[in-house]
């Protein structure tokens, strides 16, 4: 297997430096073509992202999903992890989970590559960065991270300090805050939105932030989402992000930049979700949880009931050194307002809260962690949406469901012109 790796590796290197040679050799009229700067950086873009590989697996989607040693995995290109220990599990685990109804929700849900293979133990599974996906980004030093915003002060609603209606961005949330909390998870439906525009998104995921908005935010988020900006595609994609001064400089989706450390080899972060819930028909859900270990003080990730993906080192942050001071769970879209009419990129199931069960989107199950690590449900848990024509939030409380809300809605219609 070794010796197989090193002519696959030497193979490539070779490739590399004919394609280079070819570039810059003398053409038919005796000039030379040179690589233009881009083409370098783009190659050692890709050569960043995408580590060498002990297996490939081909996705049905057109991913290809590369089974990378985790000692060789993107976080440890971060100067302050050169030397780290990985931590292969967490040392405490929040206390007094509830469970969500298995009577009501009995579907199962995994992600599309795993039909056609599965990463060994001692690796993690990494999707591959293509050329294209580079390429699409604004530019190549950001891709995979959010683009600034800018502030807009909504004159309509009272709005938390975090969530001041962003030029483009609008949201349908629940949230809380002035309390300290240490985690945060919930039970969510999982769509395929409708995207208008490459440059627009659809998502629903959990927020944990502490700092302000406008200069220090320390934000950890997951969830899932459709955006063909970044993966090229419509797929509904599990994805993670972070930063730690306001999606400044710092952070990124998934694994495109140093600093997670993923220790799970069956769970792809930005890979497709699948099946995914119908209107009126069979309906699947996610579980998400994170939480801050109080031995290590790294925020960890849980996908589904026992899927430990990994974690964001403490050192990462400033403000979630310690604890966040807000959570939110909900939906955000772009929108681009293309000559003055609002998009029709759906957020959820593209329904608005209103139509329930089998047809509108959902959080259920929510709770926080506190500071003893143990679950608790929320208290005044607050709703949040810039334009509730265009997408819409409703609160409730049921037994099996515990606090939930439903969320979404279609974005451009007869009330929301």
């Amino acid at each position: 297997m070794a010796e197989t790796n090193f002519i696959k590796m030497a193979a490539t290197s070779v490739l590399w430096v004919l394609i280079l040679l070819f570039m810059v050799a003398p053409n038919c009229y005796g000039r030379r073509t040179r690589i233009s700067k881009k083409e370098l950086e783009i190659h050692e873009h890709l050569k960043k992202f995408n580590k060498p590989p002990l297996k490939s697996i081909k996705s049905p989607d057109g991913d290809i999903i590369d089974c990378v040693h985790i000692s060789n995995q993107p976080a440890f290109d971060h100067p302050l992890l050169q030397n780290h220990k990985i931590q292969l599990r967490p040392n405490n685990h929040p206390e007094g989970l509830l469970r969500k109804n298995e009577a009501v929700i009995t579907n199962s849900i995994s992600q599309l590559w795993q039909l056609k293979g599965n990463c060994p133990e001692g690796t993690i599974p990494v999707r591959r960065t293509k050329r294209s996906d580079v390429i699409r980004a604004s530019s190549i030093k950001n891709y995979g991270k959010k683009k600034k915003k800018k502030h807009k002060v909504s004159a309509k609603f009272s709005a938390p300090n975090t969530l001041i209606t962003l030029t483009g961005h609008q949201h349908a949330i629940a949230y809380v805050e002035g309390d300290e909390y240490y985690g945060a998870k919930a039970t969510m439906n999982v769509w395929g939105p409708d995207i208008q525009q490459p440059n627009e998104f659809s998502l629903s995921q959990l927020w944990i932030l502490a700092g302000s908005f406008a200069s220090d935010l320390n934000s950890i988020e997951a969830g899932w989402q459709v955006s063909p900006d970044l993966y090229g595609d419509n797929n509904t994609r599990l994805f993670t992000y972070w930063t730690s001064d306001a999606y400044e400089s710092t952070g990124c989706y998934n694994l495109l930049c140093s600093g997670f450390v993923q220790i799970n080899n069956e769970i792809a972060l930005g890979a497709t979700i699948f099946p995914i819930s119908s209107y009126h028909g069979s309906q699947y859900d996610i579980d998400i949880l994170v939480w801050k270990d109080p031995d290590e003080s790294n925020w960890w990730m849980q996908f589904g009931d026992d899927h430990v993906i990994g974690y964001w080192p403490g050192f990462l942050f400033s403000y979630l050194t310690e604890s966040a001071s807000m959570i939110e769970w909900g939906g955000e879209v772009v929108n681009s307002e293309s000559d003055g009419e609002h998009t029709t990129t759906q957020m959820g199931s593209g329904h608005f809260p209103q139509e329930g069960f089998g047809k509108a989107s959902y959080f259920r199950n929510i709770q926080i962690v506190d500071s003893n690590n143990n679950f608790r449900l929320p208290t005044d848990l607050s709703i949040f949406t810039e334009q509730p024509k265009c997408y819409d939030a409703h609160l409730g409380n049921s037994g099996p469901w515990g606090t939930y809300f439903y969320y979404g809605g279609p974005g451009r219609n007869p009330n929301c012109p």
